[in-house]
């Protein structure tokens, strides 16, 4: 159930960056985006000066609009003391490219470098230079005007605020990690109490079976000593084997949730090829043709045991359920091993993942014995290393794939 919860808090401090880089990028654009259209503004007000804020008589610059919206007066682009502090320069170009200073008040650039970079900019249109520089080209009577504006002093408060959404971003997901951290203690403690009780009722119920069951097994073995066997001993037995089965799988089922993978260096061609040579009679006697294609010397860091139980559970799936024909390959590729199961099948083609759900059976399964908890175990191991697996079936052939 730790586990449980360590999902819980990451999906959910997950969410929370999503949202917040979401609501604050969003913030972002929009203030730069202001500065940008106040930077137009400007530069339009200056092409319309020919140039010059100083030709843009002051009571008509109180009233300039910007996009049929009226700007923010004495806070922006149209304060009347703009005029006096915007900095800038405009250069003209005529058709042979000779250059015209028309105006310049700015100190960030000597002449020459303000001429260079309006020269530079002369095929350009409306955008950004050097970061924090606004230019607009346009034409005058025959000539193309390159006005630059210093838009320095407007960004800066646009990078603070970035500067500061970015560590209140950080600062809200460590708060809120810390107070995910606590209450999902408090919040999966029902759960996880819930979780205890189950597994403490499996025990018992294996511990209770288990008397009944030797019992009706002894208590059958003398009746068949006595009188022979019949058909009535024989479904007794097969009853309790399914029976023993059952609570043989419950029980292992427990086990695993409760304790922790043991992660070693695992030889899976050792364990598969050994697993295989132990149950390759029983394939014979069921007629079942078993190929395998298994590479030599694959080794994954996990658990053993539970590797080998995976294994075994798929070589128990496909005795139960191949027709003709079993194949079993392994392969390794880069860092990812893959285990492969098919066997021929009756079952309509599309995926079976649903095979993976506790006590689902496939409907040809009805007549084996099982409860539908083996191919459970075998998900919940492969998760438990991070890893990945699926079922489908395919013009008459199952497949189990699993991805390590």
């Amino acid at each position: 159930m730790n586990k449980a919860r360590k999902k819980f808090i990451f999906y959910a401090e997950l969410a929370i960056f999503v949202l917040l880089t979401v609501l604050l990028s969003v913030i972002n654009v929009i203030n730069f985006s202001m500065v940008s259209d106040d930077a137009d503004h400007l530069t339009e007000m200056i092409s319309n000066g020919h140039g010059t804020m100083k030709k843009i008589k002051k009571n008509d610059n109180a009233q300039m609009k910007y996009g049929n919206k009226e700007r923010f007066g004495p806070m922006g682009p149209d304060a009347p003391d703009m005029t006096f502090s915007i900095r800038y320069f405009t250069y003209a170009f005529d058709s042979d490219g000779n250059a015209e200073q028309i105006e310049y008040m700015i100190s960030a650039f000597s002449e020459e470098e303000a001429e260079s970079l309006a020269r530079s900019l002369i095929n350009g249109s409306t955008g950004w230079t050097r970061g924090t520089y606004r230019y607009r080209v346009y034409e005058d009577n025959g000539r193309t005007f390159v006005t630059v504006i210093d838009q320095s002093r407007e960004l800066l408060p646009c990078y603070r605020i970035l500067i500061t959404s970015a560590i209140g971003e950080a600062g809200i997901l460590a708060i809120s990690l810390l107070f995910l951290m606590m209450i999902g203690k408090k919040l999966f403690k029902p759960v996880e109490e819930a979780d205890r009780k189950q597994k403490q009722f499996i025990a018992k119920l294996e511990s209770q079976f288990k008397m009944p069951l030797t019992v009706i097994n002894a208590n059958t073995e003398i009746i068949e000593k006595e009188k022979g066997s019949d058909e009535i001993t024989k479904s007794i037995n097969r009853q309790v084997r399914k029976m023993t089965g059952l609570v043989r799988e419950l029980r292992e089922l427990s086990v695993f949730e409760e304790s922790d993978i043991v992660i070693s260096k695992t030889d899976v061609s050792d364990i598969l090829n050994s697993v295989i040579d132990i149950n390759s009679e029983k394939f014979s006697e069921k007629g079942i043709g078993l190929s395998q294609n298994i590479q030599s010397g694959v080794i994954f860091r996990g658990d053993e045991e539970g590797i080998r139980k995976v294994i075994s559970e798929l070589i128990s799936n496909s005795l139960k359920f191949a027709l003709s024909k079993a194949e079993f390959t392994l392969e390794k590729n880069n860092d990812r091993i893959k285990i492969v199961q098919t066997n021929d099948t009756d079952l309509p083609d599309g995926s079976c993942d649903q095979i993976f759900d506790r006590f689902t059976r496939l409907d040809n399964a009805s007549d084996k014995e099982g409860a539908g908890l083996g191919l459970s175990y075998v998900k919940d191991i492969v998760k438990a290393h991070n890893g990945r697996i699926s079922a489908d079936v395919s013009k008459g052939i199952f497949k189990i794939t699993i991805d390590l």
